[in-house]
């Protein structure tokens, strides 16, 4: 019988969500024999979901709030990604000497095979789904720390001389460094600004994602994008703990990108990245091509769900930035696209906005705004170029398809890539996109 890691102990869950993870951690903690309390600000009706899925097992809830002395009477915290770090509940947890963890330091500290870690503002998921479909005809594989795998799902399944890839947020980053965990492989897509409602300044956002290879030692090795100023600056704390540094470059020649099936600079980037890691592994040329011919790529990322009438409807709801639906509208090959796009701003600067508002201008016919702040800085951005069609403020998704497909030719795509943040209008990303996919379908 497995060893039961946190018998008899008091654990409070800060942060339950709806995206699966704190569900997977819940479990996992009363499993190894933990009494856990949940406590959340949403409120139990909010939560509906998530309960449902632990409704069999013994577990204390504080919902719609948090109280203090929960956070001084326990003997952990877990701390939801999501939670910020100044939150005063933490304060007191840390003044009280509670240790704080979160589900990626858990993972790292009892999982038994290798960890390559993938972090960056964009491309993490794809990337890491490439490197584990080029690992795993080598290697007994995992591939966790996406939404739909947390990674305590799993943990107790890996064994020694497994290999786990996983998706790391910044969020999960700070506390491992606090920790001075670091995977034995690190890899870094990119950075662009993101999150700066949460990071006050981009160098505080910076900080935290390279903590994925300030602890690295020197057996360890670090996968770095040497086109980005900043991820080029990761190298300098890889070698100060001489772990060794592999880069990837659109310079670099590297032939094996042509098999990948899908389009786009920025996914030939990601495949330069998940190629250097498995040549790191030994993967044979003709096990990577296989791989790469395999790879599809993952849903809700510029993903088709049907044409109707000639217009082709895609989704690429995991777009939250400027940045992302940029890269999303350098797929379009023509002058077509109908966007759907706008929400909420992560404190993304005005710049970025106008950079998207003059690809707007060259590649789409007409743009459907939700309502939002991002939304406010987009039209105030698409303005000096004076678009065609605008619709601003819609309420629903189901009206801005409605718009959308009134608005689209045959020939047209209709794009969801929202370039902002959903959660004025949505649960969260997900949520936008199974309401496009759901919408669309019945079309």
């Amino acid at each position: 019988m497995q060893q039961k890691l946190f018998s008899g102990q008091r654990v409070l869950v800060m942060g339950l969500g709806l995206h699966g993870g704190g569900v997977a951690t819940v479990q996992w903690l009363v499993k190894h024999g933990a009494q856990v309390t949940v406590t959340d600000l949403k409120t139990r009706v909010s939560l509906t979901p998530s309960i449902k899925q632990l409704a069999s097992l013994d577990i204390s809830y504080v919902l719609g709030g948090h109280r203090l002395r929960d956070f001084t009477s326990t003997d952990i915290v877990i701390q939801n990604p999501g939670v910020p770090r100044e939150s005063k509940f933490l304060a007191a947890a840390r003044a009280a000497g509670v240790p704080i963890e979160n589900d990626a330091t858990l993972f790292f500290k009892y999982c038994q095979g290798q960890i390559v870690g993938v972090t960056g503002t964009r491309g993490k998921s794809t990337t890491a789904a490439l490197i584990y479909e080029l690992l795993k005809q080598d290697y007994q594989t995992w591939l966790a720390g996406l939404p739909e795998k947390p990674m305590l799902g799993i943990v107790d399944r890996v064994a020694d001389g497994d290999v786990v890839v996983l998706e790391l947020s910044s969020w999960q980053l700070e506390l491992l460094g606090k920790q001075q965990l670091s995977p034995e492989v690190a890899v870094v897509t990119n950075m662009l600004p993101d999150h700066l409602n949460r990071y006050r300044l981009m160098s505080e956002y910076a900080r935290a994602k390279e903590q994925i290879v300030r602890y690295q030692s020197a057996s360890d090795v670090a996968v770095l994008n040497r086109d980005d100023a900043v991820v080029k600056n990761f190298a300098k704390h890889a070698r100060h703990t001489r772990a060794a540094v592999v880069w990837f470059s659109k310079k670099q020649r590297t032939p094996l990108v042509r098999h990948l099936k899908l389009t786009g600079e920025h996914n030939m980037h990601n495949a330069r990245a998940a190629i250097a890691v498995a040549q790191q592994y030994g993967v044979s040329a003709s096990h990577i091509i296989a791989g790469l011919k395999r790879f599809t790529g993952l849903p809700l990322r510029f993903e088709l769900i049907r044409k109707k009438s000639g217009v082709a409807y895609i989704n690429d709801t995991t777009a939250t930035t400027p940045d992302a639906t940029m890269a999303a509208l350098a797929q379009c090959n023509n002058k077509s696209v109908v966007l759907i796009a706008g929400g909420t701003n992560k404190g993304i600067p005005a710049a970025k906005f106008k950079a998207l508002a003059s690809v707007i201008d060259k590649k789409c016919r007409a743009v459907v705004l939700f309502p939002g702040e991002g939304s406010v800085q987009l039209l105030t951005a698409l303005r000096l170029f004076k678009p065609r069609h605008v619709v601003t403020n819609v309420s629903t998704m189901s009206d801005a398809i409605g718009l959308a497909r009134t608005l689209a030719k045959a020939g047209d795509s209709v794009v969801l890539s929202p370039a902002c943040a959903s959660f004025n209008m949505f649960v969260h990303e997900y949520d936008r996109g199974e309401q496009f996919n759901q919408i669309v379908r019945r079309l």
